[in-house]
């Protein structure tokens, strides 16, 4: 037997201290958190923050708007997303491969460019949309107003719906068909079996995607900033923004964030409970493939249909972005009069903070993607071959920051590093620090998953043989993961490009990531320079998960904050 490797062994404390680590990435900004919804101004403890929060008309409304909003949205991404995952999912409709990368795109899109992009087309005044409705028909009135309670709902419903579908469709893709075929077998024709067989099945997935739907529309900041604020109303993200405008009401603002994270855990809870209950639904050895519903004559129609319901998030919002990118005025026609290249050279050589934004956000996607990918990868190791007490603590550490929404996330920083001993507000640490926490479920879930398909042995021989823990880890195991290391990596890359509500409460004017240049671009109202650092945002998006696809050859299907 060999003998073991020279050197101390640091395994130890190396895997001790990113525990610890962890720990603190998550505790200490809800303890900040919590410490100031619970103080005054001097410091004393008290509860009159949160009797302000109800007597306080400009406090309350926003949470009962942001409830109806939240409803709204679940209920309409529910009743959106069902038809089509049972669709892509159950039968015979022609590109469904390709439905469900366009579904998967979506994710892609941060919802705050997607707000901005229905801006261009459904302005009362000058949305694209409206023009042409206006052109064609002679009417005086908007067709849509995206200013609106509906309006924000509808394009809230658009990037969360995908949420819905992903669920589902998975969940209806593990539906065995030996039941359907039980059902046919003992008289039920093909729609009674859906009704009565497919539907109950995937029933606990529908709600659970709902729940995700109801979390997202909640937690949002960046949609309800550039749509609910002009149209003259407040949710709950945007008024705890609103606290920290001058003058500043951190305690305020913390006992707000309160309800909304208590709401969110709360909500998550009862998504596991949910898809924890779906273990009833396959009894017995293997299950044969789902069997497809065949649409005949309407197969092309359907698949239309679809597309039609695709061009919400997707064909309409790009068209309007790439149109605005090239054009003197977005909503101008399409002709060459209106075409110009102007957009692109103040973006690219004329507006200063172009080059530092561009800069900050891939420095800190590729620090935060390869930090934060090492520490999931350590800690779900730790997890999933230790074990015990000490390991369901770190699974609970690694995944907890996905109940915390992003606004809230900022305000604990916030109040954490903008005083001693440690005063971080202002670099890009405090950022690195926040899109780290908020990405660790993402990195963690997947890392997680990897690890429940290697089989140990191959890390019991390496440790037979003299090899520690981070030898083994960096010379076994990481290789062995690669293609869910790479996923995991990619998938808070794009995360931290697509943040926006941490972003906004911890950017300076030196710190600035693209999102918040889109963001302050928008209440400028250029929409050409948005145009232009959206696309370029989504070119180098799809380009890393294009090579991520190519190098893992897998997919990741785990949440994405929503921004």
């Amino acid at each position: 037997m060999a003998g073991r490797a020279a050197g101390p062994d640091l395994s130890g404390p190396v895997l001790a201290a990113s525990g610890l680590f962890l720990a603190g990435l998550v505790c200490l900004p809800i303890g900040w958190l919590v410490a100031y919804a619970f103080s005054d101004r001097a410091g004393d403890p008290t509860l009159s923050n949160f009797v302000a929060l109800i007597d306080d008309p400009t406090l309350f409304e926003p949470l009962v708007t942001t409830f109806g909003i939240s409803i709204c949205v679940a209920v309409a991404a529910a009743l959106a997303a069902a038809p089509l995952a049972w669709i892509v999912a159950r039968t015979d409709m022609p590109g469904r491969r390709i439905v469900r990368m366009l579904m998967t795109a979506s994710f892609v899109t941060p919802p705050f460019l997607g707000a901005i992009a229905w801006e261009i087309l459904a302005a009362p005044n000058s949305g694209i949309l409206n023009k042409v409705w206006r052109d064609v028909t002679g009417a005086e009135d908007a067709l849509f107003d995206v200013y609106s309670f509906a309006g924000l709902v509808f394009v809230i419903s658009c990037y969360t719906a995908p949420y819905v579908f992903v669920v589902l469709s998975n969940a209806l893709d593990r539906i065995p068909a030996d039941l359907e075929d039980a059902a046919g077998i003992l008289g039920a024709g093909r729609w009674k079996v859906v009704i009565g067989v497919t539907l109950p099945l995937a029933l606990p997935a529908l709600l659970a995607g709902t729940l995700v739907a109801f979390l997202q529309a909640m937690t949002l900041f960046g949609s309800p900033a550039i749509l609910a604020i002009p149209a003259g109303f407040h949710t709950v993200t945007t008024k705890i923004y609103s606290l920290f405008q001058f003058p500043p009401r951190p305690q305020v603002a913390s006992a707000a964030a309160i309800p909304l994270l208590a709401v969110t855990i709360t909500l998550l809870w009862l998504q596991a409970k949910v898809l924890g209950r779906r273990g009833y639904a396959v009894v017995g050895g293997k299950n044969g493939e789902p069997r497809l519903v065949a649409l005949g004559a309407w197969r092309w129609p359907v698949l239309a249909l679809t597309l039609a319901t695709l061009s919400l998030p997707l064909f309409l919002p790009y068209a309007a972005l790439l149109k605005a990118a090239v054009s003197r005025v977005p909503s101008g026609p399409f002709d060459l009069a209106n075409l110009t290249s102007e957009n692109f050279t103040f973006v690219f050589f004329e507006f200063s903070q172009t080059r530092l934004a561009f800069s900050n956000t891939f420095v800190l996607a590729i620090a935060t993607a390869t930090g934060g990918t090492v520490l999931a990868l350590l800690v779900a190791s730790l997890a999933a071959r230790r074990g015990g007490f000490y390991g369901r603590v770190l699974e609970f550490l690694a995944t907890a920051p996905i109940a915390i929404p992003g606004i809230v996330l900022g305000v604990g920083l916030f109040l954490a590093y903008t005083r001693g001993p440690v005063v971080l507000y202002g670099t890009l640490w405090i950022l690195l620090l926040a899109f780290l926490t908020i990405e660790m479920p993402a990195a963690f879930q997947q890392m997680r998953a990897a690890f429940r398909g290697l089989h140990p042995e191959l890390e019991e021989a390496s440790r037979i043989l003299g090899a520690d823990r981070l030898v083994t880890l960096r010379r076994i195991t990481a290789p062995l993961l690669k293609s869910g290391v790479i996923a995991g990596w990619c998938l808070i890359f794009i995360g931290v490009v697509r943040e926006l509500s941490a972003a906004v409460m911890l950017s300076s004017s030196a710190t600035k990531v693209l999102s918040v240049v889109i963001f302050d671009l928008n209440e400028s109202g250029n929409l050409g320079a948005i145009a232009v650092i959206g696309v370029a945002m989504l070119i180098v998006t799809f380009a890393v998960v294009g090579i991520a696809n190519l190098l893992s050859g897998a997919g990741a299907g785990t949440r994405l904050r929503s921004g």
